[in-house]
């Protein structure tokens, strides 16, 4: 084999070598506090603080130990309701007015796409007060219509990577169903949504992950644990329990796992639609 070759098979393997170290180190810097929560939620009270990662006996007990603490199926229930309605309600309307944007022609849309989309700049904090405030006025405070409607309808980024993934259909796919007589509404429930399943599955994913993690709302709206997240319930449990370190993390264990299974159930089909849809991508 000539030297050249030779240098250049070295480079090769090198950048190969490097690269996969790079992304074990990138790997186990993700995967390693949920390792050291998985194998605290196995420990007494008394190996929490040591560095083994296998515990000597472990304690399935700490994980029947979460539901005995506080109402955590029922929070988990709440939780679940919560997530299932937004990501509906995300799915259909930001799809819908994706659409709008991407295939209706009417006057101003590009300005007022532009104008919605530049909410995006504004920091969720902003407007956390002038929603309990509206929130307050309706008589939604610490009821689960506080939880669900005001995220409801729609978002600018779920808006956005629709409208960027039906901007890629052909325009064939519309004519044809213009010609035979479809209306606007039958273009897109029965056209092109059916087209638009890779968005939908990567929007459906991230909107139900947003919501189960989410802590700054249901803190500011909800004081009753009968319609708690399982977020808020973590808090509050850590905060009456903060001594059963090996129980606070079976109880972050559990909440994490539904997570778990929704990607590994959607891996697939959200990397598909990532690469296919994410931002307006072929």
């Amino acid at each position: 084999m000539p030297a050249a070759a030779t240098r250049l098979s070295r480079r090769s393997i090198a950048r190969a070598a490097a690269l996969y170290l790079a992304l074990i180190a990138m790997a186990w810097c993700a995967l390693s506090p949920i390792l050291w929560a998985l194998s605290g939620s196995l420990k007494q009270e008394s190996e929490i603080t040591t560095t083994t990662l296998i515990p000597s006996h472990p304690q399935w007990s700490n994980y029947s130990s979460v539901f005995q603490l506080m109402p955590f199926g029922r929070m988990f229930l709440n939780t679940v309701v919560y997530a299932g309605c937004i990501t509906v309600g995300q799915v259909f309307f930001c799809s819908l007015a994706g659409y709008a944007f991407a295939r209706l022609r009417f006057t101003g849309r590009d300005t007022i796409f532009v104008i919605y989309l530049a909410t995006l700049m504004i920091p969720s904090a902003v407007i956390v007060v002038p929603q309990f405030i509206v929130m307050r006025i309706l008589g939604w405070t610490d009821t689960p219509w506080a939880m669900i409607v005001p995220v409801l309808f729609g978002s600018a980024f779920g808006t956005y990577m629709m409208r960027q993934f039906f901007r890629t259909l052909p325009d064939e796919l519309e004519e044809a169903a213009l010609l035979d007589g479809c209306t606007p509404w039958q273009i897109y429930w029965r056209v092109l949504l059916p087209h638009a399943k890779p968005a939908v599955v990567v929007l459906a994913v991230l909107t139900w992950v947003n919501v189960w993690n989410d802590f700054m709302w249901p803190l500011v709206m909800i004081q009753r644990k009968d319609i708690s997240t399982v977020t808020l319930g973590l808090v509050w449990m850590q905060g009456q329990y903060i001594s059963k370190w090996p129980v606070l993390m079976a109880a972050a264990m559990l909440i994490l796992l539904p997570l778990a299974i929704t990607y590994a159930i959607a891996q697939r089909a959200f990397i598909r639609g990532v690469t296919m849809a994410g931002f307006g991508g072929q």
